[in-house]
């Protein structure tokens, strides 16, 4: 069981939606603690999802993303069984992984 990030990839007809849910902090580096000192920035910068190992998505984030983003997109072309596969890596270099096999709706 992975404890940073859940994953589900259902396939509709022929559009499959994957749903991403990650584990992270996500913080700016402006946010005060409660002793007033600033936290230092921590937040997911790259975001990569492949299909059967093909990269079809992938996005650089930023400070504006909330605390334990969650990531929906669609896809063309998969089947069931076919392999879905999310990582991220943050400025800090932490990352996390995650797949699944695409299930029929």
């Amino acid at each position: 069981m992975n404890d940073t990030m859940k994953i589900r990839a259902q396939l509709k007809n022929d559009l499959t939606e994957i749903k991403v849910l990650m584990s992270h902090p996500m913080e700016t580096g402006r946010r005060k603690n409660d002793f007033g000192d600033v936290e230092p920035a921590h937040f997911i910068q790259l975001v990569t999802a492949t299909l059967n190992g093909k990269t079809v998505l992938e996005a650089q984030w930023g400070t504006g993303i909330s605390k334990n983003p969650y990531l929906t997109f669609r896809l063309k072309g998969a089947k069931a069984g076919d392999k879905v596969a999310v990582k991220w890596l943050d400025n800090k270099g932490e990352s996390g992984a995650i797949e699944t096999a695409v299930t029929a709706a």
